[in-house]
C-alpha cells in the first residue's frame, strides 16, 4: 500500500466513522442513558466487530452480494427489522437510577453482531476493500485495511459517546430524557431511508 493510498484510507475511515449513522446514534443515546464507562463494551464491540467484518469482506465475503443479489434484499429486511427493534429499545430506555430493568447498554457481542445487519457498516467495508486493499494476496491487504479502520474508528465513536454523556447534563428531567430518547430512535429509523431509496 502506497503512502498516498494509506492517507486516503485513513481519511475515508475517519469521515465514515465519525459521521452520523446507526452506530453513532446508538452510542450517543447510550452515553446519555448509561454513561461512558457502561457504554465501553458497546464501543469496543463496534470497533472490533467492524474490523472483523472488513477483514471478512476482504477475504471474499463481499462477493456474496454480486453472486447472489437476493442477499442484498435479505440484508435490507434483516437490518430494517433489527434497527426498528433497537429504536424501540432506545425510545424506552431509562438511566440505571430510574430502574435497571428498563434498559441496559448493548454488550460487546451484541454490538459486534450488529455490524452484520448495519447497512452503513457494510458500505464502509465494501468500499474500503474495493478501493484501498492493495498488495500481494488477499489476507494482508484485508488485515491492513481492517487495522486502519480499528485505529481510526474507535476514537471517532468515542466522540459520540462523550457527546451523549455531555447531553445527559441537560436532561435533568425525565420528560427531557424521554424526548431525547424518542428523538434518537426516530433518527435511527431515518438512517434506513438511503437503504430503501436507491
Amino acid at each position: 500500500m502506497t503512502y498516498e493510498i494509506l492517507i486516503a484510507l485513513i481519511g475515508f475511515a475517519f469521515v465514515s466513522s465519525i459521521t452520523p449513522g446507526p452506530n453513532n446514534l446508538m452510542l450517543m443515546a447510550s452515553g446519555a442513558n448509561f454513561g461512558f464507562r457502561r457504554s465501553l463494551p458497546h464501543m469496543l464491540g463496534i470497533s472490533i466487530g467492524h474490523s472483523f467484518q472488513v477483514t471478512m469482506v476482504g477475504l471474499g465475503l463481499g462477493q456474496l452480494f454480486v453472486t447472489y443479489p437476493v442477499a442484498q434484499t435479505i440484508l435490507r429486511v434483516l437490518s430494517t427489522a433489527y434497527l426498528f427493534y433497537l429504536a424501540w429499545k432506545i425510545a424506552n430506555a431509562a438511566p440505571p437510577s430510574e430502574g435497571e430493568a428498563k434498559g441496559k447498554p448493548l454488550t460487546f457481542l451484541q454490538a459486534a453482531a450488529f455490524q452484520w445487519v448495519n447497512p452503513k457498516a457494510w458500505y464502509m467495508a465494501i468500499f474500503a476493500i474495493t478501493n484501498y486493499a492493495q498488495g500481494d494476496g488477499v489476507l494482508w491487504p484485508a488485515l491492513t485495511v481492517a487495522f486502519v479502520f480499528a485505529c481510526t474508528n474507535f476514537p471517532s465513536i468515542m466522540v459520540w459517546t462523550t457527546l451523549g454523556t455531555q447531553v445527559k447534563r441537560l436532561l435533568t428531567r425525565p420528560s427531557l430524557l424521554r424526548t431525547f430518547n424518542w428523538t434518537m430512535a426516530v433518527l435511527l429509523v431515518l438512517t434506513l431511508v438511503p437503504v430503501w431509496i436507491e
